[in-house]
């Protein structure tokens, strides 16, 4: 009866010992998920870190491409402005040069002898083919609004980075209670004198 008593024992502790394992397994890789799952709420419900507004970044991106620095802004309103102010310029520009193109081959045409190729000229310069001075004239203004045109065009894009730079600065600018301009009546008893106090407060 032993040699069965044993073996039977032995047998039933074996598998009690591979049981409890298995248990401990299993509540090491439920705690292994938990543990996992603490980690991602943990970066969840961390709060953001909101890097500060940088006035040189608006600038060097309204340098490089116009409106760039004032998206950077969250100024989106004056990105259309910045466009059209630009593409007026542009505009302005393409125009008066196709002018200046066109009657500079049209003086051409008249001064070199030869009636057959006038036609080839604008209708609106044909009329002034015996006398190409007028054509000179208007040749000279529209030379003249093409460098206008490229003056606008730079000065548009240099108001552009500026006025990024200035809204890069105010965007920080600390407006509260702490910083106040009061403007209030004051008496100097030695002079008799009445008078007006400025007085801006600067701070707590």
């Amino acid at each position: 009866m032993m040699k069965f008593l044993v073996p039977f024992l032995m047998l039933i502790f074996c598998t009690s010992a591979v049981t409890a394992q298995r248990k401990d397994t299993v509540t090491a890789k439920g705690n292994a998920v938990s543990y996992a799952d603490t980690v991602k709420k943990t970066k969840a419900d961390s709060p953001k870190v909101i890097l500060p507004h940088n006035p040189k970044i608006a600038t060097k991106r309204s340098a490089m491409i116009p409106g760039w620095g004032q998206a950077y802004n969250k100024k989106y309103w004056k990105i259309p402005i910045v466009w059209g102010a630009l593409g007026t310029c542009v505009g302005f520009f393409v125009y008066n040069r196709n002018e200046y193109v066109a009657a500079r081959d049209a003086f051409r045409l008249f001064s070199d002898g030869d009636p057959s190729n006038d036609i080839q000229a604008k209708p609106k310069f044909r009329p002034l083919a015996s006398d190409p001075s007028g054509i000179i004239a208007y040749r000279n203004a529209v030379r003249q609004n093409v460098d206008y045109s490229v003056l606008a065009f730079l000065v548009c894009w240099g108001l552009n980075v500026v006025d990024a730079t200035v809204d890069g600065h105010l965007k920080e600018f600390n407006v509260n209670e702490n910083l106040s301009l009061r403007v209030s009546p004051s008496y100097i008893p030695q002079t008799r004198q009445t008078g007006v106090n400025i007085v801006m407060r600067l701070g707590k």
